[in-house]
């Protein structure tokens, strides 16, 4: 009989870990746009050189907000380890992030590229994060910047 009941013992304690609940990689982050995975993603630092001139590619992003449009979350930008900056606009213009979100963890699935950007778009970025005129004016240049733009964000 102690044999059968320590079978029984390990029988249950067996099934039981085999039942509990595979965490949610996806618990603690909220959710905006498509939905995707805290998983199989890669550091901002680590593929911001695979950014092509026009080109765009897909990428699983991870990064730190650095600052968030003022007007309407409809951008924000990530800085690298080295100081590069990317700003990340939203698929189709279909969702934004809170405006308090700056120093907050991401991660972001979409394209990345670097493009061009015109001085009236640059000025306008200013604009949306509350810059002086006198900053606002001294833009006179259009500028090649790195940017990505996400189909799904999670943020922490």
């Amino acid at each position: 009989m102690n044999n059968r009941y320590k079978s029984l013992v390990l029988l249950s304690t067996i099934i039981l870990f085999s039942c509990t609940a595979t965490p949610d990689p996806n618990e603690g982050w909220e959710s905006f746009g498509e939905l995707i995975t805290a998983s199989g993603y890669s550091d901002l630092s680590q593929v911001i050189d695979d950014f092509g001139m026009d080109d765009e590619k897909s990428f699983k992003i991870a990064g730190t907000l650095y600052a968030v449009c003022q007007e309407k979350g409809c951008w924000t930008t990530l800085q690298t380890e080295d100081g590069r900056s990317v700003r990340m606009t939203f698929a189709n213009y279909s969702f934004f992030l809170p405006i308090e979100a700056a120093g907050r963890e991401i991660i972001a699935e979409g394209v990345g590229f670097k493009e061009e950007t015109s001085v009236a778009e640059l000025q306008h970025y200013l604009e949306d994060a509350k810059a002086s005129p006198e900053e606002i004016a001294a833009v006179t240049q259009p500028k090649v910047e790195y940017k990505f733009e996400a189909r799904g964000v999670l943020l922490r």
